[in-house]
């Protein structure tokens, strides 16, 4: 276990960037800073070492963004810090070529991001910001150590909030409890009824351990989703499209209303469930139902909202409305597991500043392009959010597909002139822009082409 901090590259008494978290998208800034000298940057964590949603690291999960989106590859291919140059390192690429995978698995992308974290001079561990303020002309961040260090400009990027719907609130604990933590600890489901609560690719993989686990094999297992059917990832060329740079520009102009719709409609693309891991479900299931002797201990229950969660002795009553008929349905339960998302926000240390940022939601700051946040404060100091842009960026904010793209375009806010070539060729499919005549132009050549080609 790593317990000491990295030294910081420059001693210098204010740097250019400090970076509050060290997630995937940080370490992406930090890897593409790692290239820029004239840049002082440190980037801390609160963690002893690097870690990525330890809780749902199953051993056969699959990464749902290709490995070639990795923290530095679609900006900076020649960079040591690439998943390609960690295969060579560890001696295994041609293993891994060989292996011809469809995916690389979260586990092996989490050892990754490790060897990045911890081989990088910027990352500093066992470092929890406690506050941050703005002292006039640079950002004045105390740890919990009794440290402090001062900056020009923020990278946050603490990660998301789980989601907690109102009626679990009250009886959070050991048998009620986010996804997260679902595997560590590992909570005891042995001969008891378990109900787990989100129709997306964690509710699924849960379901499918709970079924197939040897020593905590559930009594039954209820899965419950508010969506109408269990549905598959949507993928393919046109569908990935979404989560390119083109896009991000023409979502960016849209007006709000399109950008919540445009969000909403896009659902399964990013968290619908993966084929192998449907394959996985639906045999399991087939096997229980009509090959193996006594009852299956599965219900599948799509459809239905979860409107409340009743004590009942030592056990729970879930209370859910369909959709479709706006019938009340109840379902006994031991454990409770919400599989139900997490939330953008502000992390606590930043409540000293919160007062100068503007909101666009509540506790989650506007946007800019380059992802500034609106600060009211000098333009030389800046704050950089990272997943905090569902609203404004779209559906790839939250998502590793564009982490790369996103830390460079930072960069490239920070130095004021362009240290990585973002530039890129005619988008391929001609997104809605509002305002945009060159949008309306494109289209107008792609008909007068089909015309004349007919």
């Amino acid at each position: 276990m790593v317990t000491t901090s990295h030294s910081c590259r420059s001693g210098s008494s204010v740097k250019d960037l400090v970076g509050i978290g060290i997630g995937p998208f940080n370490l992406s800034l930090a890897a593409l800073l790692d290239h820029v000298p004239a840049l002082q940057a440190a980037f801390y964590d609160a963690k002893p070492e690097f870690s990525w949603h330890e809780g749902l690291m199953f051993p056969r999960s699959i990464l749902q963004t290709s490995f070639l989106k990795d923290l530095v590859t679609p900006v900076l291919p020649t960079s040591p810090h690439s998943f390609v140059n960690f295969l060579v390192a560890h001696k295994r690429f041609y293993d891994f070529m060989a292996g011809r995978f469809t995916g690389v698995s979260r586990s092996e992308f989490a050892s990754y991001m490790g060897w990045v974290a911890h081989g990088l001079p910027s990352t500093n561990w066992n470092m929890k910001a406690q506050a941050i303020r703005f002292g006039g002309d640079a950002f004045e961040i105390d740890f919990e150590n009794g440290r402090r260090v001062r900056a020009r400009n923020l990278a946050i990027a603490t990660g998301m909030t789980a989601n907690t719907p109102e009626w679990a609130v009250p009886h959070m604990g050991p048998t009620c409890f986010h996804a997260g933590s679902y595997l560590h600890p590992a909570p005891d489901t042995a001969g008891k009824r378990v109900v787990v609560v989100g129709g997306g690719q964690t509710g699924a993989e849960i379901v499918l351990d709970l079924l197939t686990q040897s020593r905590r094999r559930p009594a039954q297992v209820s899965w419950i989703s508010k969506l109408s059917r269990f549905s598959p990832l949507e993928e393919g060329g046109f569908v990935d499209h979404v989560f390119t740079p083109g896009y991000i520009d023409a979502y960016r102009t849209l007006p709000e209303a399109a950008k919540r719709s445009e969000v909403g409609g896009q659902k399964l693309a990013s968290d619908g469930l993966t084929p192998a891991t449907i394959e996985a479900l639906y045999e399991e299931i087939y096997r229980r139902r009509h090959l193996d002797a006594g009852p299956d201990g599965i219900a599948l229950l799509p459809g239905r909202s979860v409107t409340g969660l009743e004590a009942d002795g030592g056990a729970y009553r879930i209370i859910t409305q369909t959709t479709a008929l706006n019938a009340r349905e109840t379902f006994p339960a031991d454990v409770v597991i919400l599989a139900m998302g997490a939330r953008a926000c502000l992390p606590d240390c930043m409540a000293p500043l919160k007062p100068l940022i503007r909101c666009d939601r509540p506790g989650v700051p506007a946007l800019h392009e380059d992802y500034r946040m609106d600060f009211d404060g000098p333009s030389t100091n800046r704050i950089y959010g990272l997943n905090l842009g569902l609203a404004s960026h779209g559906i790839a904010d939250p998502q590793m597909s564009l982490m790369a793209w996103r830390a460079a375009t930072i960069v490239n806010s920070l130095q004021g002139h362009d240290v990585f070539d973002l530039s890129r060729a005619e988008d391929l499919i001609c997104w809605p822009r509002e305002g945009d005549p060159r949008a309306h132009e494109a289209q107008a050549r792609a008909m007068t082409s089909a015309i004349a080609a007919q």
